[in-house]
């Protein structure tokens, strides 16, 4: 129970590695805000941890709106006191089309949630961080953008997961000395439901004819992973385990990255 004493947020916890983490963090003892936009799904987060005897409470949100997140960072902490560590875990897919096809609308809603999202779930929760002396924060991006550039008209989405890249490294260096550590986990494919929410169009006209080799994910013979896979590193990167890491993208792909 390392985190017996700690207080977490996870958002785009109704699913996926969200629920995976926050399922994690409540194993390990912390108590757990979980964060959704959809509130069936993160009610039933919030009660299957309950239910294994954990502590949590739901909070529905979308993460691109300020006064929405304002509004459950506030019932965070009045509910349990204080914050110790964040998962920003929260992201779309998106649009992914050619350049010349993908509409601005379709362009600002992928910037709105996955960095304005991450924005403010940072911007809202770090004054609670310093105030209790330090933490640690946790971004969920991806290999599009830090890895490989290979998904077709993935353009938006790929900058996105850059652009978190960076922020994490900026603020590395930025909330050092509040004692605040700040890392990022890059999943490869991933057996999760996001695909579902993929919009994708005219394939053919921004891929590249490629063949790669056989099992595109070495270490499972081209099976994606679990999003327990991603869970237990980012429990790693929540523990003093890694007290000495900061400013830290990790690649959780089994190599498939390498191969692209």
């Amino acid at each position: 129970m390392e985190l017996s004493d700690k207080i977490a947020l996870v958002t785009g916890a109704g699913s996926g590695i969200g629920k995976a983490t926050a399922l994690a963090l409540a194993a390990e003892g912390a108590k757990v805000a979980v964060l959704s936009r959809t509130e069936s799904e993160i009610n039933a987060t919030r009660d299957e941890i309950r239910d294994n005897g954990g502590e949590a409470i739901a909070l529905t949100a979308d993460t691109s709106d300020e006064a929405q997140m304002r509004s459950a960072v506030e019932t965070l902490t009045r509910t349990f006191g204080g914050l110790d560590i964040v998962v920003a875990n929260a992201g779309i897919n998106g649009v992914w089309a050619p350049i010349d096809d993908l509409k601005p609308e379709e362009w600002d809603k992928t910037m709105a949630v996955n960095l304005r999202g991450t924005y403010l779930t940072l911007h809202l929760t770090v004054p609670h961080l310093k105030a209790g002396g330090g933490g640690s924060i946790i971004v969920v991006s991806s290999i599009n953008g830090t890895r490989t550039f290979t998904t077709p008209g993935a353009t938006a989405y790929t900058a996105t997961k850059a652009g978190q890249v960076a922020m994490v490294q900026q603020l590395a260096l930025e909330l050092g000395k509040h004692r605040i550590r700040v890392n990022a986990v890059c999943p490869g494919a991933i057996d999760t439901s996001i695909d579902d929410n993929t919009d994708q169009r005219n394939k053919s006209e921004s891929e590249v004819p490629v063949i790669w080799p056989e099992g595109e994910i070495p270490i499972t013979h081209g099976k994606a992973g679990r999003s327990e896979d991603v869970a237990e590193t980012i429990l790693f990167l929540a523990t003093d385990r890694s007290r000495h890491i900061t400013g830290t993208p990790v690649w959780i792909d089994g190599g498939q990255g390498l191969l692209r």
